[in-house]
């Protein structure tokens, strides 16, 4: 799923749905010939991502908007520092004004997130990873902030990575029969199995498998699957994931920790855009 190729139609369904038959506020009260020149200003500290994303708003309303960066996707900032400059034709820049932030503010909430677990887990062996838990239509979006947060990117969908689940498992009648499946049927994608206790690990650990999935396991449940794996398989923890209690999952031992907060439920970073000159 490339970014690139996301863009242009969730902005044009965005700004169909803001600007609708034309900003009859800016229209009625600003002259055509006005020009303005306005900065895009980080009101928290926090991480941005989606400025490439804010700027193909503003193109898309008017091409010749001059949109210019002053940080990078990626830049930890802090309150009120100046994230791009933008000039052009007023009623341009204020009917883009509300999707470029929208964009904008949604993607640096989910950098910045990340960027929390990153932190909480340096110096350990874990990963943080995003989930499919993403708002419809928005995965690519929302999976690239988290790379910009320092998160790395789980399967995209359904289609590029075998995940046998519970669900899976008790229709095809044992997790053993589940992955032969999927292992016959896909023999080149990568093959993850969740498990749901110890036994089912040790059943997994048999198999042809290239990751094990360990489910709302407690914290001494993943020491002793951490201690059975014995580094034969990645493992990864899902389930009930914090901010407050990441740091001791990661110093079990696991390669992997999976988040779904991190795309369904951060917080929009503050930012706005001011009028600086006209």
């Amino acid at each position: 799923m490339n970014l690139q190729s996301a863009i242009p139609n969730l902005i044009d369904l965005a700004l169909a749905e803001d600007i609708g038959l034309g900003d009859v506020t800016s229209e009625a009260v600003l002259p055509p010939d006005l020009r303005l020149r306005a900065h895009i200003v980080a009101k928290q500290a926090g991480v941005i991502a989606g400025l490439p994303v804010a700027e193909a708003v503003f193109r898309r309303v008017d091409p010749s908007v001059c949109f210019t960066p002053r940080v990078g996707d990626g830049a930890r900032v802090e309150a009120g520092t100046v994230l791009a400059e933008v000039e052009g034709p007023a009623r341009s820049l204020l009917a883009a004004e509300r999707t470029a932030l929208n964009f904008l503010q949604r993607l640096s909430g989910i950098a910045t997130l990340t960027r929390r677990f990153v932190d909480a887990v340096a110096g350990t062996r874990a990963v943080i990873l995003d989930t499919r838990k993403t708002h419809p239509g928005h995965r690519a979006l929302e999976k690239y902030a988290v790379r910009m947060g320092g998160g790395q990117n789980h399967r995209m969908g359904l289609y590029d990575m075998v995940l046998i689940k519970d669900n899976h498992i008790a229709a095809a009648g044992s997790i053993t029969e589940a992955v032969r499946r999927a292992r016959a049927a896909h023999p080149d994608l990568l093959v993850e199995v969740e498990v749901k206790n110890l036994d089912e690990l040790r059943e997994a650990l048999e198999l042809p498998v290239d990751r094990i999935m360990l489910d709302n396991f407690d914290l001494e449940g993943i020491r002793a699957a951490v201690r059975m794996a014995a580094g034969r398989v990645p493992l990864e923890v899902s389930g009930g994931v914090t901010l407050e209690r990441v740091a001791e999952l990661a110093a079990t031992g696991v390669d992997y920790i999976s988040v779904g907060a991190l795309t369904h439920s951060a917080p929009a970073l503050d930012i706005s855009m001011d009028v600086v000159d006209k």
